[in-house]
């Protein structure tokens, strides 16, 4: 019981640490958010009058993009929160959390757990512009939104975590960050759809977790809408299952290449 509680202890502080130092710089946070903020404004706006869903011409693409640009929202947030781990390597930080006897996972979890944290925080501002978007909050599947985005939150974090962890510089980390997450995100459907895609793209999108991300979301926001905006596929469980199995994948990821002895 001791042990378990020094666990959870030292996930408790290293979450702590990440929401103190995040909010303390104003650039990180406004970065954030205000840069898929212009993309959902700049890019909806221009892309509204001659966009049209198969099926579903009362939608336009102002509606279609939003849920993407709250994963954005997320994706980025992540980048920007375990980008820490190489700082904290270079002023020893985190060779003194070795040092303690917590575990790796431990280590994993605080920082991860940290990242999410701020991912819902500056989500959740975003969510606050729904009915701007033609999404009123009474109608939003609150739950399904908040399973979403922390599964989504986990996956990103970790993975995050994981090459944060394998880098020596953040020069360096932005650039494996900007190759990795940003085709990822933007093949999950979240500024085009599949339908109407070449065979090989539209088999990567169904094949990309984040896909997935963004259908439940849609389907969170939509309500009994979604079949109409992305025709008949798999279910609400069958999505959060996928993110559940991403998150894990990623946390076992991230655990693998913490090592006591960081480069």
């Amino acid at each position: 019981m001791r042990l378990a509680a020094f666990h959870l202890r030292a996930v408790g502080v290293l979450v702590q640490r990440d929401l103190l130092r995040f909010f303390r710089q104003r650039s990180r946070v406004v970065g954030a958010l205000l840069q898929p903020l212009l993309f959902w404004l700049v890019i909806g706006s221009g892309l509204s009058g001659s966009f049209r869903m198969p099926g579903a011409s009362s939608v336009d693409y102002v509606q279609y993009f939003y849920p993407g640009v709250v994963l954005l929202v997320v994706l980025f947030t992540s980048i920007f929160t375990t980008m820490s781990v190489i700082e904290d390597r270079q002023h020893g930080f985190l060779q003194a959390v070795l040092v303690a006897p917590s575990s790796r996972l431990s280590l994993v979890l605080g920082k991860t757990l940290g990242g999410v944290t701020i991912a819902l925080v500056q989500a959740a501002a975003l969510l606050l512009l729904a009915p701007l978007a033609g999404f009123p909050w009474r109608a939003i599947h609150w739950p399904l939104v908040l399973a979403v985005l922390l599964l989504s939150g986990v996956a990103l974090s970790a993975l995050g975590f994981a090459l944060a962890w394998s880098l020596n510089s953040t020069q360096g980390y932005h650039v494996v960050m900007s190759l990795l997450l940003i085709p990822l995100w933007v093949i999950s459907g979240a500024m085009f759809p599949a339908q109407g895609a070449p065979p090989w793209l539209a088999r990567l999108m169904q094949a990309n977790p984040l896909s997935h991300a963004v259908a439940s979301l849609r389907r969170a926001l939509y309500g009994p809408a979604y079949q109409e905006v992305l025709g008949p596929g798999s279910t609400a469980a069958f999505e959060l299952g996928v993110l559940l199995v991403f998150a894990l994948v990623t946390l076992s990821l991230a655990v693998g290449v913490c090592s006591r002895r960081p480069r």
